[in-house]
């Protein structure tokens, strides 16, 4: 997704990408994925414990950054269902925990980051709504001042965001907050209609 381009995933081949007015090209890629908390569409864990998994994130961190983290991403309920808690084991690629747990888990470890950004990309796509809803609400109250971006196909993640950019086909259709696009952006409209009840959308 575009998205790709500013932990420079890819290479732009016209115009620029900034973060904090430089261009990225002119960043050291190590610097700049320091300060980037990037979350997949399909989270990746690795062979160890819960624990050592959130710990990619900043060996430094102390138990009760792990537990914060875990608890804003809604994760701690079946942390602590299960005997080991933070202990219990991971399989390589999180193969034995399932699709919604492992992006919690790799939500848990960006937060356990603290980077000044942080890209989640259709990273919700395996939550149920209720969960997607918490978590969110969640991550506006511990982010601070930090740059959140999300890609995403559903209207209800993004009705609260600051500034939303509809794209159709790679193309950029519509910029705007939620009523903003629900009066100028026909693809917006479409997409908000078909997700959501008009009372949803008010």
């Amino acid at each position: 997704t575009v998205v790709n381009l500013i932990p420079r995933f890819h290479d732009v081949t016209e115009g620029g990408v900034y973060v904090d007015g430089v261009d990225v090209r002119q960043v050291m890629q190590t610097e700049l994925r320091d300060r980037i908390g990037y979350i997949p569409q399909r989270g990746m864990l690795f062979s160890g414990t819960i624990e050592s998994n959130l710990l990619y994130g900043d060996q430094s961190a102390t138990p009760e950054t792990l537990k914060e983290a875990a608890e804003i991403a809604q994760a701690s309920e079946f942390i602590f269902a299960k005997e080991e808690g933070f202990e219990a084991e991971i399989a390589q690629g999180g193969s034995n925990v399932s699709g919604g747990q492992r992006q919690r888990l790799a939500i848990a470890r960006a937060l356990v980051k603290k980077p000044p950004i942080y890209i989640f990309d259709d990273s919700f796509s395996a939550l149920d709504f209720r969960t997607d809803s918490a978590l969110r609400k969640a991550l506006k109250d511990k982010t601070g001042d930090a740059t959140v971006l999300i890609v995403t196909q559903r209207v209800a993640t993004v009705k609260n965001a600051d500034q939303i950019i509809v794209l159709d086909e790679g193309r950029v259709v519509g910029i705007g907050t939620h009523h903003e696009l629900m009066e100028t952006c026909e693809t917006y409209q479409e997409i908000a209609y078909s997700q959501l009840s008009r009372g949803e959308l008010a």
